[in-house]
């Protein structure tokens, strides 16, 4: 069964008041927002997860149609062709044949990564494996709430210290960000997906380790004035909504693993670094899953942008 945890239904402050390094994100004001109960899912989805959907469907990612993804520059080798790189990240290399079964490029697998969150998934792919399941998608108000784990206004799920006692509580960029990760969180790419102890309701990973696709479309500005009950975002728009941050996040550079950070990027985007959870109804039954099944998948040749300005 895929782990779901229940939220009870309530309300919880939304966003932060505090000035940001990205008002363009539009993460305030604060808002109390009420949420009818729900169930969320207490990991990202793994490997082995999505590994079960793709045998049960023979389903083709974007990222396999258009036949490549962005991977981090230093998980590629040394005698690695060149590859397109993003002018405002260049830290980001178009590589042919990444996919979520090869994340880091034809040459690699996921076989010893079967617990970690599965990546190089797009929103349209997240809504597929959620329809495939009986779920959905959290909203961001949904999301959130979640990831503060029951605390109220803090900068992280844990709290305010991003270290507590010296403790590592996520999954980040450690060193001097984009060429030297010193690992000394323990990972130099993705964690276990539950990895680190969990929050106040039982969610791992809300910060770091792999952005999240939410259903919302992303503004700035449309929570000013949206309904404070179930918010679920614009009705139309360009970019879907990510939360959590990944282990590419770094202070000097992109500081979104605090849990009121948000940032978005194009429905059809995939990385290395992009993975998601689910959710459900409260009185929707935990989906089932077999372990152990593997897939096989096909590739096609395409193009697309799909790395934000200002995230990593």
């Amino acid at each position: 069964m895929l782990d779901l945890v229940d939220i009870a239904s309530g309300e919880f402050t939304m966003g932060t008041n505090e000035p940001g390094r990205w008002p363009s994100d539009g993460e305030g004001p604060a808002r109390r927002v009420h949420l009818d109960a729900y169930r969320i899912g207490r990991t990202a989805v793994t490997n082995t997860e999505f590994a079960v959907f793709v045998d049960d469907t023979g389903y083709v990612t974007d990222a396999e149609r258009f036949g490549w993804s962005f991977v981090f520059h230093l998980f590629l080798p040394d005698d690695f062709p060149d590859t397109r790189a993003v002018a405002a990240t260049p830290w980001w290399r178009q590589v042919h044949g990444a996919t979520w079964d090869h994340p880091n490029g034809p040459h690699t697998d996921a076989d010893d990564l079967a617990d970690h969150p599965v990546v190089h998934v797009s929103w349209h792919d997240a809504i597929a494996f959620c329809s495939w399941a009986g779920a959905r998608l959290p909203t961001e108000a949904e999301w959130e709430c979640a990831a503060r784990g029951g605390l109220d206004q803090r900068r992280y799920p844990w709290g305010d210290d991003f270290a507590p006692d010296g403790t590592t509580m996520c999954n980040i960029f450690e060193g001097d960000f984009p060429d030297h990760n010193t690992g000394a969180d323990g990972y130099i790419g993705t964690a276990r997906a539950d990895a680190y102890a969990p929050n106040g309701h039982g969610l791992h990973n809300t910060a770091g380790n792999v952005w999240e696709w939410c259903h919302d479309w992303f503004h700035p500005d449309f929570h000013r004035t949206e309904t404070r009950t179930n918010p679920t975002g614009p009705p139309t728009g360009r970019n879907r909504i990510m939360r959590g941050g990944s282990y590419l996040c770094h202070d000097s550079y992109c500081d979104r693993y605090r849990v009121a950070a948000r940032t978005s990027n194009e429905p059809d985007a995939s990385s290395g670094n992009l993975g998601f959870r689910i959710a459900a109804l409260l009185d929707t039954p935990p989906p089932p899953l077999q372990n152990g099944q593997q897939c096989s998948t096909t590739r096609q040749e395409g193009v697309r942008s799909n790395i934000s300005e200002g995230r990593a």
